[in-house]
């Protein structure tokens, strides 16, 4: 069997990996490919019958159809209570090494396509050895590297991720970008990274209903008190937590946008920085407290929408998250659209392999698919380290979190 083998990773969380993972997924199977999926470090978690679950697998088994078990598609939940026992000592880096290879061979067995979706960043996993680079390897694994582009700074971080990959990269795909930056990306950027060896696969633009949810929603979701009227179909895309000074957290919400702040209705300084902030779109506040008079004529003034939501913060933030992310085309017409997105702006076929040159993206398995620097096949010495089904009779080992 000769499956090719692609880990789609990112800069950093929120840049629409699982979208993109699970839409590559729905354009092979339309290319009569076998496809199969796999998580290995769940870091989107959720609840699911008494245990702690990422979500990403199970959209996964539901719209790519396939049969697979969730422990195997996500042997590790990398959740804080995983995190607290690695530093403990209760966790084997090698053990759990092993594992994410043995349910990957059974995974792998009868598909042309195993698509390996990273967690949170491509440094995830780090104090285990399974970072997404360590991942790639052990797997065989090309690599797909998301990232999002802002401004020229941003390659800083793309430059990094593609060294350390390596010959591994398959390429860059730059998810999410807005109409400002795409012309500088194109012109200016692309040329730049592939001058240095770093192909880009793909410019998808940005949308906002991919990106978020507006303001309207997410008050009527959280069921908040509306205290102040602004313009509620601005979009949601992150949340700012406000628990600094003043004069940090005005230099902290200016390097942000498309965000909400979410901080106590007592914390007059903050939300008086929030307010002056141009990238920030509502400020919810928590505690039962509201705020001065002074404070809503400038919302009011600012067109910011000012909104009470019960709970303390902390619980907030998890209800706003959670919003945010199954707002996020978490479901079958968010990737049915990311499929579209790709296919008129990234090369599909290159990135799946499906095309004559497919060995050098997607990792085949054999050991072959390697290059050099100047693009030219060459056997990969590391044959021998490449992983196997390791065997034996580990069904449901889920490392990490058992229960909430």
């Amino acid at each position: 069997m000769n499956t090719n083998t692609l880990l789609v990773t990112s800069i950093e969380d929120s840049t629409g990996k699982t979208a993109v993972t699970l839409a590559l997924g729905r354009l092979a199977q339309e290319r009569g490919l076998r496809v199969g999926y796999m998580k290995p470090k769940g870091t989107r978690l959720q609840s699911n019958v008494g245990k702690t679950l990422d979500e990403d697998p199970m959209l996964a088994r539901e719209l790519l159809g396939l049969e697979s078990e969730i422990h195997q598609m996500e042997p590790i939940v990398y959740s804080p209570t995983f995190v607290e026992g690695v530093l403990r000592g209760r966790e084997s880096p090698d053990e759990l090494g092993e594992i994410v290879e043995r349910y990957f061979a059974e995974l792998a067995a009868e598909t042309d396509l195993m698509l390996v979706e990273g967690g949170g960043s491509w440094t995830t996993g780090g104090i285990v050895d399974l970072t997404d680079v360590d991942v790639a390897d052990r797997l065989d694994a090309g690599v797909l590297l998301v990232a999002d582009y802002g401004q020229a700074s941003d390659l800083d971080d793309v430059v990094a991720a593609a060294d350390a990959f390596g010959d591994r990269l398959a390429g860059v795909l730059f998810n999410g970008v807005a109409d400002a930056s795409f012309d500088e990306l194109e012109s200016e950027a692309v040329p730049f990274l592939e001058g240095r060896g770093v192909p880009v696969l793909g410019v998808v633009p940005r949308e906002r209903e991919l990106a978020g949810v507006r303001v309207g929603d997410l008050a009527a979701e959280l069921g908040t008190e509306v205290v102040t009227e602004g313009d509620s179909d601005a979009y949601v895309e992150r949340f700012l937590v406000g628990a600094m000074g003043g004069d940090t957290a005005l230099r902290y919400f200016r390097r942000t946008k498309n965000a909400a702040v979410i901080t106590g209705g007592d914390r007059s300084e903050i939300i008086t920085a929030a307010l002056e902030a141009p990238g920030v779109n509502a400020v919810i506040l928590t505690g039962g407290h509201r705020p001065s008079g002074a404070i809503l004529g400038r919302a009011e003034q600012r067109g910011v929408p000012i909104l009470l939501a019960s709970g303390d913060t902390l619980s907030v933030v998890d209800r706003a998250e959670a919003i945010v992310n199954t707002g996020r085309a978490r479901d079958e017409e968010t990737i049915a659209r990311m499929s579209q997105l790709l296919y008129d702006h990234a090369d599909v076929d290159a990135i799946i392999g499906v095309d004559g040159d497919s060995e050098n993206v997607a990792g085949s398995g054999d050991g072959e698919d390697r290059r050099n620097e100047d693009g030219e096949d060459q056997p990969n010495e590391d044959d021998e380290d490449q992983p196997n089904d390791a065997g034996g009779d580990q069904r449901g080992d889920h490392h990490g979190d058992e229960h909430e």
